[in-house]
């Protein structure tokens, strides 16, 4: 996969710390402009236009660019970010079983300082297929490692709830 360089990075870093200053028709265009910078296909291109329709609220278009993104190799921490912005997507398409069933392969794959955003969309996820104690499990257990106090006693009680 041909990765953008530092010069381009910097630009649509920009361009998304800008995105309030933007209509969304505006700012949907200019990520078109700096994705037509690189490849046809290329997979960041792909996820940055998912990205940009996810944001303005084009779901179905956003959908068909995230499975090209993954489709054309899409990795590094875009491969993480797009999984979890794909699934919340797939969520708001109606289709909450595959979004748990990306979100659970995710919470398996690997650990990073994403963690706990997978577990809060899976358990939103979760919700929507009726699993609700599953959720508020999950995003306890998510929330214990971040309490000044009680974390062991919330640990232990989410636990009980993944258990029954």
């Amino acid at each position: 996969m041909i990765h953008p360089g530092p010069g381009w990075e910097r630009r649509i870093a920009d361009l998304w710390a800008a995105f309030d200053d933007h209509t969304p028709t505006g700012f949907l265009e200019k990520i078109m402009e700096l994705t037509g910078e690189l490849p046809p296909g290329n997979a960041v291109a792909e996820y940055e236009l998912a990205s940009a329709h996810d944001s303005i609220g084009n779901e179905e278009e956003a959908a068909l660019h995230y499975r090209r993104a993954f489709a054309a190799g899409l990795d590094g921490p875009r491969r993480r970010q797009a999984t979890i912005q794909f699934a919340s997507t797939l969520r708001n398409l109606g289709q909450a079983e595959e979004s748990v069933a990306l979100l659970a392969a995710e919470r398996d794959a690997g650990s990073d300082d994403l963690d706990d955003a997978v577990t809060a969309f899976l358990a939103l996820a979760l919700t929507d297929v009726g699993r609700e104690r599953e959720a508020a499990g999950l995003a306890l257990e998510a929330l214990s490692r971040h309490l000044p106090r009680y974390n062991r006693s919330l640990f232990n009680y989410a636990k009980k709830l993944l258990e029954n």
